[in-house]
């Protein structure tokens, strides 16, 4: 008898103990990890929430646009994206509306850095772009670009992401007038751009054929102690750097002179000219154009753009690097360009 009553009891423990582990799992699971409660809300719902967030525009937007592609689990550059936002989202002392051009696996790895700045309480305006489709709006474009200014089809700065930002005006929704793109409303009146100093003679280099048989400053590291005279950038132009780029889309809808410009026969032209076969996309591009068409680009100062690359240094210009890579403003923006690590 005492061992019937004995098994009875157990049993009747082990059920009290089941309905309290079932009362846990189901009523306080939430308070037991608030955190992974309220993250995976936020994860569930993101979609739902950048559809709501991607209706607040209006021509005061304060447009950031950012490429996330190729980004894997496992890539630094997540972090690094995340790192970014919050970063601007510190600083900014104006909302941001953060535009994010994304692949279908990139665009989830960015969804789930997003939920971990919700969940810290900011406020984050946003939306997403696909890339094949802002790639097919562009294709022309890229298409001209590419023999010149990318070392052979296929390799990294052939891709369509680097040519983004001379076609912006086509993918950004008609309502956004400027943007910052990252790798404003301070434009000259004839600027369709705003592009800060490459830092490395990067541009000696590709021009030495060039400069070997004509007097140019083109590619010259910037001399404030030159004279003053009548050439185009008499003082030095050491080239343009595409890792923060300001665009007036408005202005570049408009303009009657950029379609030409973008015109093979026009790039054909340029590259021609200066017997210039560049590999670096985009800023090869907006390098020729600085120097022929001075008044489409608006030059920022350094420190918006403060490149920590040193390779050239290493590679035949250790006499005269420092004289390109001096920066004597400010620091606002630290890229970390050729996977130069930035420093904490």
């Amino acid at each position: 008898m005492w061992k019937i009553r004995t098994n009875t009891f157990l049993n009747f423990l082990i059920v009290i103990a089941l309905v309290i582990l079932f009362y846990y799992a189901c009523f306080t699971g939430d308070s037991i990890n608030p955190q992974r409660s309220i993250r995976r809300s936020l994860r569930k719902d993101i979609r739902n929430l950048k559809y709501v967030t991607s209706a607040l525009s209006n021509p005061k937007d304060y447009n950031v646009w950012l490429i996330f592609t190729k980004v894997t689990n496992v890539s630094t550059l997540s972090y690094k994206f995340r790192d970014l936002i919050h970063n601007l989202l510190t600083v900014s002392s104006v909302p941001l509306k953060f535009n994010i051009i994304v692949d279908r696996v990139s665009q989830g790895i960015a969804e789930n850095q997003i939920a971990d700045l919700l969940y810290g309480n900011r406020t984050l305006v946003y939306s997403f772009y696909d890339i094949d489709e802002s790639a097919r709006k562009i294709q022309d474009i890229v298409e001209v670009m590419t023999p010149y200014f990318s070392s052979k089809p296929g390799t990294y700065y052939s891709d369509a992401l680097f040519y983004i930002s001379l076609g912006l005006f086509r993918i950004a929704p008609q309502s956004q007038q400027h943007a910052v793109l990252l790798d404003c409303d301070l434009f000259k009146p004839t600027a369709l751009f705003g592009l800060a100093p490459e830092l490395t003679p990067v541009y000696r280099h590709i021009l030495h054929m060039y400069k070997a048989k004509h007097n140019t400053t083109f590619g010259d590291y910037y001399n404030t102690d030159a004279p003053t005279s009548n050439s185009i950038h008499p003082k030095g132009f050491q080239g343009y750097n595409s890792g923060v780029v300001l665009i007036n889309l408005k202005a570049q809808r408009n303009s009657t002179e950029f379609p030409m410009i973008i015109t093979n026969e026009t790039v054909y032209r340029m590259t021609s000219k200066y017997r210039f076969r560049g590999h670096l996309g985009d800023q090869d591009f907006y390098t020729l154009v600085g120097y022929e068409y001075p008044h489409l680009i608006q030059t920022l100062n350094c420190g918006f753009n403060r490149q920590l690359c040193t390779w050239w240094r290493d590679h035949g210009y250790i006499k005269i690097f420092d004289k390109y890579f001096k920066c004597q403003h400010e620091t606002v923006v630290l890229h970390g360009n050729c996977n130069t690590k930035i420093p904490k």
